[in-house]
């Protein structure tokens, strides 16, 4: 099948040894944007919000609930307002307009799980939420952070002045949709619903038979918080089983997950990896096609996944990640970064 638009993406940008050489723009403004925020705090907040990069708790994610998994860091109840402005700009620095709306918004769904639950069985609170830093920032450096709490997990690392990864990433909303009070119909993350949907609805029955592996939906993503993500079966449908309007809904459901991230980032990722075979890439559903009903999704490439949940509290919460299998957290860049620089 010829395609005018060849696919390309990617959530980690690739480097060659001669790259190293110069520092790039994005690590740069992230490790200003650290420092910036960092010379706000107090001694005491200092020791809370930084760690050792080989700390094992740059690895320790997850996205439930604080009181489930405690978090160590600092959290926006710990900041002044003057240090919140700062922490949020540290996220500008790595993400999109479009990213920055949906974590924001994301993080004031809790306020609605409060009012809705007083007295719940956890703390529903907007300012939860957790800076991390491991490592020391700078523009030459090598170090990560992260942006933690309910239904959000941002992590981040800088090899030698590059970004080396920008996954595990996870968003998730509950509600999905609002369905009552002054933000009634409010839904974060619609997009990635929609164009999901409508290209699965638009398959032939042939096309179903692979694309659809269960006709009931998991009850989360199947990766969940694992460290190490891996590789799904049954893969689903290949791109290059599709027509264009099929493809084009693949392709703008994945660059949905992509601009995430600020432009030039997104941008760069998508020119080092060029050309994926279309054979390699694979769509999979699972569940109802009617809105309101359970459902899930993935996409994957050899080395790339993403997984979009949307079953608990009567399909009305959603958890989505993207994974890369081989580089999430940097891997393969910290790998090469201490065979160089530590091989004793």
């Amino acid at each position: 099948m010829q395609l005018i638009k060849p696919i390309t993406f990617a959530l980690t940008l690739v480097f060659s040894t001669s790259a190293f050489a110069h520092p790039d723009q994005t690590a740069a403004d992230m490790a200003n944007a650290a420092n910036a925020f960092l010379a706000t705090l107090k001694p005491e907040q200092i020791a809370k919000a930084t760690f050792q990069l080989d700390d094992t708790n740059r690895t320790r994610w997850h996205f439930v609930p604080t009181e489930m998994h405690p978090r160590h860091g600092l959290s926006f109840r710990e900041m002044q307002q003057e240090q919140q402005h700062m922490a949020y700009a540290l996220l500008a620095s790595v993400l999109s307009a479009r990213g920055l709306q949906k974590t924001a918004q994301i993080m004031s769904l809790e306020q609605i799980l409060h009012d809705a639950n007083p007295k719940g069985r956890f703390a529903r609170d907007p300012k939860w939420y957790f800076i991390s830093i491991f490592g020391k920032p700078s523009v030459k450096g090598t170090w990560g952070w992260r942006f933690e709490g309910h239904h959000l997990s941002l992590s981040f690392t800088v090899v030698d002045g590059h970004v080396g990864g920008l996954t595990p990433s996870f968003l998730g909303t509950n509600p999905g949709k609002v369905l009552d009070g002054p933000r009634k119909g409010l839904q974060v993350l619609a997009t990635e619903e929609k164009i999901a949907r409508a290209l699965a609805r638009s398959l032939n029955a042939e096309q179903r038979k692979v694309a659809v592996v269960d006709e009931k939906a998991p009850a989360d993503i199947i990766t969940k918080a694992d460290r190490k993500a891996r590789r799904l079966e049954p893969l689903g449908l290949a791109a290059s089983e599709m027509n264009k309007k099929q493809f084009t809904q693949l392709w703008t459901l994945i660059e949905e997950y992509l601009r995430n991230y600020r432009p030039d980032l997104a941008e760069e990722g998508l020119k080092h990896l060029e050309g994926l075979d279309l054979k390699m890439i694979h769509f999979a559903w699972a569940g109802s096609l009617e809105s309101g009903k359970g459902h899930y999704y993935r996409i994957q490439a050899p080395d790339f996944l993403i997984e979009y949940d949307n079953t608990q509290n009567g399909a009305n919460h959603v958890h989505c990640v993207v994974r890369d299998l081989k580089r999430d957290f940097g891997e393969d860049l910290l790998r090469q970064h201490y065979e160089q620089h530590h091989k004793k």
